[in-house]
């Protein structure tokens, strides 16, 4: 291996006191790919087995905490203690090849297509869909807590299925960013109307993990969360709220902070003083002295991965560039970086052990990964 590599192959460990044995993440990535009861497949844990090993960290797709949480068609569900085998089948595939496994954990609230939650699409508030095909129906506040707590059970039975922790979904405008968001929530109660009582639904979220692993976990169990830095919309997130929210998490003893970008070095559209940062340099000057920052967005090379090392962020996250490289990592180790590849052929889905339905969205998602 070059030596000028050796930074991403230092080992990390978190304040929980699990170790990985380099800087390098599988992203948490949708495939669309479980069975119908929402058991995990044959062709996911296959998907897994290829990509794991050579990362420190997986992050899984994410699971639905909640029945009505389901964000995506082919979705593993974690709502209920008959998904515990299920869910260990991947924390096992992905420990047996010597990665550690962290199972993300989500609800999709207004995005989540109806047919999939008898039509009972719920938010933050009553605020239609950007296609403007749903309006969701605003929760109630004995709704939102027993949400709570069905987030702190799934963290009980990732801990029960032998997982290494767990990533609390925050991102991607699903219905923790819905809550945090003055765009998706409109409430006046205490889950609503100002920013600090917007970001008490996600705090309690965190505590809710936090006790589940404090009661159950018998030995060290990560607990991470990922955020998205802004949105697009007048009354959305901007970058002033999200130091906000990060000043927030700083305080509770979380072991990472998972910043989710399209792009690692894209700049902030508003709420702050920029001076020529990108976000992600703004995140680390905000709270990287406090908790570790994982960074994702783009990133295909290894040059890309030491350059975003180099700021300050001490872990960095894989997503397209896994699936269209699964030996990316392994090449680094054995001085073949020229060899990565980053662009996908139209006849490799065999090769690189692409699930059949992720396989499709790659081929027919113009921009979404550079096929060949």
């Amino acid at each position: 291996m070059e030596a000028k590599y050796n930074p991403l192959f230092e080992s990390f460990t978190f304040r929980s006191g699990v170790q990985v044995g380099n800087r390098v993440v599988m992203a948490p990535m949708t495939n669309w790919s479980s069975n119908l009861d929402g058991t995990v497949s044959d062709a996911e844990i296959d998907y897994y087995s290829r990509r794991a090993g050579g990362v420190g960290l997986v992050v899984t797709a994410c699971t639905n905490v909640s029945v009505n949480g389901q964000g995506f068609h082919g979705q593993f569900a974690g709502y209920s203690d008959n998904f515990i085998p299920s869910l260990a089948r991947v924390a096992t595939t992905i420990q047996e090849k010597g990665s550690k496994a962290v199972l993300q954990i989500f609800h999709g609230g207004r995005m989540c297509p109806p047919e999939l939650v008898n039509g009972d699409v719920v938010s933050a508030s009553a605020v239609p869909t950007d296609d403007g095909k749903v309006t969701p129906r605003a929760l109630s506040d004995e709704e939102i807590v027993a949400i709570i707590q069905e987030f702190g059970e799934v963290t009980r039975r990732a801990i029960e299925a032998g997982y290494d922790g767990v990533e609390i979904h925050g991102a991607n405008n699903y219905l923790l960013q819905q809550f945090f968001s003055g765009f998706t929530n409109h409430r006046e109660d205490r889950f609503g109307g100002s920013l600090e009582k917007r970001l008490a639904f996600p705090l309690a979220i965190v505590d809710a993990v936090k006790q589940a692993v404090a009661l159950h976990a018998k030995g060290p169990f990560l607990v991470g969360y990922r955020l998205s830095p802004e949105e697009p919309e007048e009354a959305g997130i901007t970058m002033k709220d999200t130091f906000a929210l990060l000043d927030a998490l700083a305080e509770k003893d979380l072991d990472y902070i998972h910043i989710s970008l399209m792009d690692f070095w894209s700049e902030p559209r508003r709420g702050v003083e920029a001076n020529g940062l990108s976000r992600m340099e703004l995140i680390r000057d905000c709270v990287g002295k406090r908790v570790p920052i994982m960074g994702v967005g783009s990133i295909q090379t290894a040059d890309d991965a030491l350059k975003a090392l180099e700021i300050g962020i001490p872990l960095i996250a894989l997503g397209r560039e896994l699936i269209v490289e699964p030996d990316w990592v392994e090449k680094i180790e054995s001085g073949r970086e020229a060899d990565i590849a980053t662009t996908v052929s139209k006849d490799a889905q065999k090769l690189l052990v692409v699930p059949g339905p992720l396989w499709q969205g790659m081929m027919n998602s113009p921009g979404w990964f550079p096929v060949v």
